[in-house]
């Protein structure tokens, strides 16, 4: 017996609505948020629970992670995470009114698990130490772009009044650009910055080549350009200087939030398999690891990372002879080697086959006349010796299991 149940979810409720494998519906009701709500669903499903009959019941709801999709998958139902676009689909076919209601929807979800559950996707048991990776993980990226759109919105304040501080500064989100900036968000105090002040801020942010960039950053800030009136550049000052202070903020937070994106890989089971995998590293893994949708079933179809890097083109060879001189030279994955089989190998090329030239045509073929005096010898390479081929006149075709006689 199969149970279909559509939960279309809220910040305080959920509708719910239970159907059966016939299309028929057994219940409709709106329930809380929270314990409550998750009890009363329980006792709403057991009521359509023959006794000692097993039943499947498989919950369409439009998301796949929270609280209420954590129970309901620690009860044992079977939650399919219905996109919204799918589930607008699927209300279209409904009707074509584009009448959209709490109920309506909650109905849509069960039914699309009743006739379409073999095309929905379920949503991923993965362990919470895989949970907690994609969440830091999403949480550092999303930081990231943050911090990018608002140095945007500063590099574009600054056009508006102050060019010389973007000619000045190449990255505006680096600790020298943003401790200056906020020091001097106008063009006047920073006409008046010292080379002494300059060099101590590019020395506190380890910077290189100290004096040259000091030098180049006075003379930037020092140079004739186009301004704005006195009231006008104290107000833009003023939002350069609340900008400074918030991508300030953002670097520090997405230092701090990246060693615990790195922490909580470094701990998983998998992460050296995904750090063996050419380009990923502590950060990038952790993305490829939030990004995958798999079930917490242990890695067996999956080799060890010491073999996986061992198919890597330019990966040096895992074992070498002690008494071996010299560098270890890259090994070929076994498809590309010469010896491998069905393959020529390559001594047995020449540089310039004969084989490729374009055939003389019937009863015209060119005559080789002697070396000109100055014409390296050799210059047309010997044609490749063939392999005979294997069918010759008399050969017949034998009974299975013997080969052509000659």
């Amino acid at each position: 017996m199969r149970l279909c149940v559509g939960d279309d979810w809220a910040q305080d409720h959920h509708d719910i609505e239970v159907m059966d494998e016939a299309g028929q519906v057994l219940a409709a009701r709106r329930l809380p948020e929270g314990v409550a709500g998750i009890g009363q669903l329980h006792e709403l499903i057991g009521a359509f629970v023959p006794a000692g009959e097993d039943v499947e019941v498989q919950v369409g709801i439009e998301t796949d992670r929270g609280p209420w999709v954590t129970a309901l998958l620690a009860a044992g139902y079977v939650v399919f995470a219905v996109n919204p676009l799918q589930a607008s689909r699927y209300r279209g076919r409904r009707g074509v009114s584009g009448a959209k209601s709490d109920g309506g929807d909650a109905h849509m979800l069960a039914d699309a698990v009743r006739t379409d559950a073999h095309q929905l996707r379920p949503a991923a048991g993965d362990s919470p130490a895989a949970e907690a990776v994609k969440v830091l993980a999403r949480t550092h990226k999303t930081l990231i772009w943050q911090r990018s759109a608002v140095v945007l919105r500063l590099r574009a304040q600054l056009r508006e009044y102050f060019p010389a501080a973007v000619a000045a500064f190449e990255d505006l989100d680096a600790p020298d650009a943003l401790e200056l900036l906020g020091k001097a968000p106008d063009p006047a105090r920073a006409a008046r910055l010292t080379r002494a002040q300059v060099s101590a801020a590019l020395k506190r942010a380890g910077r290189r080549k100290i004096a040259e960039r000091a030098d180049a950053i006075v003379a930037a800030l020092r140079s004739p350009q186009l301004g704005q009136p006195a009231a006008l550049t104290a107000a833009y000052a003023a939002t350069v200087r609340s900008l400074t202070a918030v991508i300030a903020t953002l670097n520090e937070q997405v230092a701090s939030l990246q060693g615990q994106v790195e922490a909580h890989f470094g701990q998983h089971p998998d992460a050296e398999i995904y750090r063996s995998q050419p380009g990923l590293g502590q950060v990038t893994g952790a993305r490829v690891l939030g990004r995958v949708r798999r079930r917490p079933a242990p890695l067996r179809h999956r080799q060890e990372p010491q073999e996986l890097r061992g198919h890597l083109p330019d990966h040096p060879r895992l074992r070498q002879e002690e008494d071996r001189p010299g560098p270890v030279r890259t090994q070929r994955p076994a498809h590309r080697r010469a010896d491998a089989p069905g393959l020529r190998r390559a001594q047995g090329l020449t540089r310039r086959p004969c084989l490729l030239r374009r055939p003389a045509r019937q009863g015209m073929r060119a005559q080789r006349g002697p070396a000109e005096p100055g014409q390296p010898p050799g210059r047309h390479p010997a044609r490749l010796p063939q392999d005979p081929h294997p069918l010759r006149r008399g050969h017949r075709l034998g009974p299975p299991g013997k080969h052509p006689s000659i």
